[in-house]
């Protein structure tokens, strides 16, 4: 029997001598860039295109003396050409960490600076964000070497990059366009290393800077593996995937779904219309992401009679609490089965969730089954980190490969996320669910403490929901003037309705205890929300700021 590969880039070499012409990715092209062989507006990228780009960009890390242990930096959209860069450093021994299109100066210029990347790989004409001058201004500040730039114009770019305007100091390539790639030389690999890193993700943490959490090519593989598996992605799937690859969440998704032989429609620049449009010609089967963009999808089905009867499994993270309400609609209008997922850039994404056959009253939140029997998982006291008694809450602690391996540029603060008997804290508030399986109940910071008790905003948060004239709700604890815990819930109607506070509160008193009742009920036009790459969340650190203030003063 022919030895498995252990390196991202033996199993691309596999999977193209196994069947060169699979379909692994699915490329949108913008409408000012469209011409004749295009299918609805996409490329169909095959496993042996796949190869070969990854070859080509491979070959530019070689010339630029990028190698084992050192860092490539991808600023890109996600198209293709990220998973290309990732399976290219995977051929030279190199890792990736994605950068946030998002991100502003100082972001940009922290993660230069940790990350010390030797190639930054940066767009060029993407929906006229001037990247160059970003980086310009993150290196100054920074004051670190600046990196090597490889340019990438992206698909429709206005006009093509010139290098030397990307000179940041260290020199400055252009990446040569798609039409290139059957030049590619063929490579020969490093060789494998049990030790050896492969991708890091950007934190999302509310305050403060990302860290930088990094992984070893040896977990991504398994992990990616036994994603394939738990989820059950196989050949003539089509994962659907908007979340960028740069994410840990997309990332995750698009991998499980490349190592089941499925393959994945890309969506750079979320368009709900022309995301179902997509989604629908192309058999769509599967989808990861958050709830914010899936109501978003169900508006456009609802509004163009649009059916997707081709989506069987959704795994969704329960960013603003529609989970259950969207995933009731998907089995009722399609037959989709929805768990929900868990993750985080320190722990991968989907690291566990829910088979589908598990409660509704369970399913549909955050948690789940582990996804590698070789994972673990404990419920502490975070004061004593001490075990629970049973069926009661406390922190969620994971421990097995898929564990951060290291926090580039670390400085020390990485070990405060380690017990001293070396469990990881997430930070989570959960409960256990059996050996193998526990429930995300919230992060310990957003958990209110009433009358003693300890009470998860989520729970307040789905009965709001249900009223008809409330589009989105997040429930923050403060403090009243006599020091006493109390709850503030932020509403945001349904579009052209506006409800009336007082009557939102006595709804609330048909089914909650009264110390659950919020003390105050605020609307607000939009939610706070931090656009980050696995999806909109709310910003509850803001909205608790506001509930501290008086009515009115809130920005």
């Amino acid at each position: 029997m022919t030895a498995q590969p252990s390196t991202l880039y033996g199993h691309l070499k596999t999977w193209v001598e196994t069947d060169p012409q699979r379909l692994a990715l699915i490329d949108p092209v913008p409408a000012s860039a469209q011409t004749g062989g295009l299918d609805h507006g996409h490329v169909r990228v095959r496993v042996a295109d796949l190869l070969a780009r990854a070859n080509q960009f491979a070959t530019l890390l070689t010339e630029h003396e990028v190698g084992e242990g050192d860092c490539v930096a991808v600023w890109l959209p996600s198209w293709a050409d990220s998973y290309a860069w990732q399976f290219a450093a995977s051929a030279r021994g190199a890792h990736v960490i994605g950068v946030n299109t998002r991100y502003n100066v100082a972001e940009v210029g922290h993660v230069l600076s940790r990350a010390r990347p030797k190639l930054l790989v940066m767009a060029h004409g993407f929906r006229g964000i001037d990247f160059l001058a970003t980086a310009t201004k993150a290196v100054a500040e920074s004051q670190d070497d600046a990196p090597t730039v490889a340019v990438w114009a992206v698909p429709g770019a206005s006009e093509e990059p010139v290098a030397a305007d990307y000179d940041l100091g260290s020199g400055a390539v252009v990446v040569p366009g798609l039409g290139a790639t059957t030049s590619a030389p063929e490579l020969s690999a490093v060789e494998p290393s049990a030790d050896r890193l492969s991708v890091a993700f950007t934190t999302s943490g509310s305050t403060g800077m990302p860290k930088l959490a990094a992984h070893k090519e040896t977990a991504v593989v398994s992990h990616s593996q036994h994603v394939a598996s738990r989820v059950g992605f196989e050949p003539g799937d089509v994962l659907v995937e908007p979340l960028p690859y740069s994410g840990v969440f997309g990332y995750s998704a698009g991998m499980g779904a490349l190592f089941g032989g499925a393959a994945v429609l890309l969506h750079p620049v979320f368009d709900e219309q022309e995301l179902v449009s997509a989604w629908g010609h192309f058999n769509g089967s599967h989808f990861v992401g958050a709830d914010d963009m899936l109501s978003r999808v169900r508006r456009v089905c609802e509004e163009t009679d649009t059916t997707i009867g081709s989506w069987k499994w959704a795994g969704v993270a329960d960013f603003q609490g529609m989970s259950a309400d969207i995933a009731k609609w998907a089995a009722e209008e399609f037959g989709t089965r929805t768990v929900g997922v868990y993750g985080s850039s320190e722990v991968f994404a989907l690291t566990s969730f829910w088979p589908v056959d598990t409660a509704e009253e369970l399913r549909y939140s955050g948690g789940g089954r582990l996804t590698d029997p070789a994972y673990e998982y404990r419920i502490v006291d975070p004061l004593s980190n001490l075990d629970v008694p049973e069926g009661s809450e406390g922190e969620v602690q994971l421990r097995g490969a898929n564990i951060v391996d290291r926090y580039l540029g670390d400085k020390g603060e990485g070990a405060k996320n380690f017990t001293t008997d070396d469990w990881f804290a997430t930070g989570d508030l959960g409960r256990a669910q059996g050996p193998d399986s526990f429930e995300y109940v919230c992060r310990m910071g957003d958990v209110i403490r009433l009358r003693g008790f300890l009470v998860d905003p989520a729970e307040i948060e789905l009965h709001l929901i249900t009223h008809p004239e409330v589009e989105i709700v997040k429930v923050v604890g403060r403090n009243s003037e006599a020091g006493a815990p109390e709850v503030v819930a932020f509403v945001q109607p349904v579009q052209g309705t506006n409800p009336d506070p007082a009557e939102i509160r006595a709804y609330c008193k048909e089914r909650l205890a009264s110390f659950k009742i919020p003390t105050e009920v605020r609307l607000v036009e939009t939610m706070p929300v931090t656009a980050g790459t696995n999806g909109s969340k709310i910003k509850a650190a803001v909205l608790r700021e506001w509930a501290a203030k008086p009515l009115g003063t809130q920005k």
